[in-house]
C-alpha cells in the first residue's frame, strides 16, 4: 500500500464491510493536553500528552467506533501498538482486558510520558519500549498477535512494511487497526492475504479494521 496526501485526508467473526458515519475532522496537532481513556477499567482517566510537533492522538469518537467494532471485552488478547504516541490506542485495549499490550515508541519524551501513564494506572499488563514497531512486528512469532495497532506517521513512508509485519504476525483469526490519509483498497491488501472489515473517515484520516482474509466467510 502507498498512501497518497488527501486533501479530504467485535470481536465478533464473520463481520461484513460497513461504512461509518464521517466524523469531525482530526487535527494535525493539538499540542499539550490530555487524552481521556474512554472505556474498560480506567474508564474517564485522564493523561498528560506531551507538546510535540506532529503529534496525532486518535479521537475519543474513532476509539469509540474502534472498540465497538472489537466488541469492548478484550479479555485474554494480546495486542502490540506499533506507533504507540500517546498510548491512547493500546492503553484502551490494556483497560478492556487485553493479556499483553506492547507499547512501540522512539521518541524519548513519549516513552517518558507512556511509562508515566502505566505507573500512574498500575498498568502490569502493558508493556514499554522504545524501539521501532516495524522492527518489533517482525520479532514477533507468527500468528502471535490478536491485535495489531498501526497509526504511522502519514509523512514517513512507512505503511507497506507496517502492513507486511503486521499480517505476519496477527493470529489468524486476529485484527489489524490502521490509520491512514487514504482508503486502502482490495488491491492494496490483496498480496498480504487481507481484508477491510470496517472503515470509518474522519476527516483527513481513514481508520480501518482489517482481518486475515482465509478468516472472512466466502459469500452467500
Amino acid at each position: 500500500m502507498k498512501p497518497v496526501d488527501s486533501r479530504s485526508r467485535s470481536r465478533s467473526r464473520g463481520e461484513t464491510p460497513a461504512e461509518a458515519p464521517t466524523a469531525p475532522a482530526v487535527p494535525k496537532h493539538r499540542g499539550k493536553g490530555e487524552v481521556r481513556i474512554i472505556g474498560g477499567l480506567w474508564k474517564r482517566t485522564r493523561l498528560q500528552v506531551p507538546d510535540l510537533p506532529g503529534l496525532r492522538p486518535t479521537p475519543d469518537r474513532v476509539r469509540e467506533t474502534l472498540f465497538n467494532w472489537l466488541g469492548q471485552d478484550l479479555t485474554g488478547w494480546r495486542c502490540l501498538d506499533a506507533f504507540a504516541g500517546t498510548g491512547a490506542l493500546g492503553l484502551e485495549a490494556a483497560s478492556r482486558g487485553a493479556k499483553h499490550v506492547m507499547l512501540c515508541e522512539r521518541q524519548p519524551a513519549l516513552v517518558d510520558a507512556l511509562r508515566a501513564a502505566c505507573t500512574k494506572l498500575k498498568a502490569t499488563a502493558v508493556e514499554v519500549r522504545r524501539a521501532d514497531g516495524i522492527a518489533a512486528l517482525r520479532d514477533a512469532a507468527p500468528g502471535s498477535l490478536d491485535l495489531v495497532l498501526l497509526d504511522p506517521p502519514f509523512d514517513a513512508g512507512l505503511f507497506d512494511a507496517a502492513l507486511a509485519a503486521a499480517a505476519r504476525a496477527v493470529a489468524p483469526t486476529g485484527r489489524i487497526y490502521l490509520e491512514a490519509p487514504r482508503a486502502c483498497t482490495e488491491a492494496d491488501l490483496q498480496a498480504l492475504g487481507l481484508a477491510v472489515s470496517r472503515h470509518l473517515r474522519a476527516g483527513a484520516v481513514h481508520a480501518h479494521l482489517l482481518v486475515v482474509a482465509a478468516a472472512q466467510p466466502a459469500a452467500a
